[in-house]
């Protein structure tokens, strides 16, 4: 019996204004059967419900991006970067729905990133890449600083953390997207602190509920407004040991 994912298309619509071309929702379906498949060997997610599956992982990727999912963001084919994408979230849902972006996935662990390898092969996704390394190291690697317009991170650390990770890896102008579940008015005042070292702006933290399980959810938007001084990022393990 094949676990099928639902498809929700009024959800989609009414919480992001947008829906899954059937091409998509058989994406969608194939990742989640190699997800279920992947996740014997490498424990990967502990999320195997459909219904779970479906929000906690593709609608919850895709809510970070709703304004990339209307079709006046500007650049028309940005390039996008996932810090630490583990099983390939939210960058892999966002390869299949932003069909017009150019993708990086990143993360340490080489047997994720093989595991990955796989399923962009498997989903035919042409429009994304990865890369095995620490944001740490890339962020101060010519071909990595300040080439990507969006740069995605979903837990993973501290909110200032996150912002150093992310910040040196945008061209000016850009954005940095923190997925994050709980949110409070100090780390607001961490980050702005952070942020402001890194050469950006707080531009809006959103808190939202989940459709299905209505989950308070929070996706924090940081804009690129100034240069990101050269020791930005600091050595591998230092952002986390020593937060801004």
């Amino acid at each position: 019996m094949t676990n099928l994912l639902p498809e929700m298309a009024e959800i989609w619509q009414q919480t992001l204004n947008w829906q899954p071309t059937v091409q998509q929702q058989a994406q969608f379906q194939k990742l989640y059967e190699l997800i279920l498949e992947g996740n014997r060997q490498l424990n990967l997610t502990r999320i195997v419900d459909p219904q779970e599956f479906w929000e906690k992982h593709l609608w919850d990727s895709l809510r970070g991006i709703a304004p990339l999912l209307s079709a006046n963001f500007s650049p028309a084919s940005p390039a996008l970067i996932d810090i630490g994408t583990g099983a390939g979230f939210p960058g892999v849902p966002v390869a299949i729905t932003v069909t017009n972006c150019q993708i990086t996935l990143l993360d340490s662990t080489r047997k994720k990133i093989s595991f990955i390898d796989n399923i962009l092969s498997e989903l035919a996704l042409t429009n994304a890449k990865t890369f095995v390394g620490r944001a740490e190291e890339i962020g101060q690697h010519r071909q990595h600083r300040l080439a990507y317009d969006i740069a995605l991170i979903r837990a993973v650390g501290a909110a200032s953390v996150c912002a150093e990770y992310t910040l040196p890896l945008l061209k000016q102008g850009g954005l940095a997207i923190i997925y994050r579940g709980n949110w409070t008015e100090d780390e607001t005042a961490a980050l702005k602190n952070a942020v402001n070292q890194l050469g950006g702006v707080i531009e809006s933290i959103e808190q939202f509920t989940t459709p299905l399980s209505h989950s308070i959810r929070h996706c924090v938007y940081l804009r690129k407004v100034a240069t990101t001084p050269a020791n930005f990022p600091r050595a591998v393990g230092v952002p986390t040991q020593k937060p801004l």
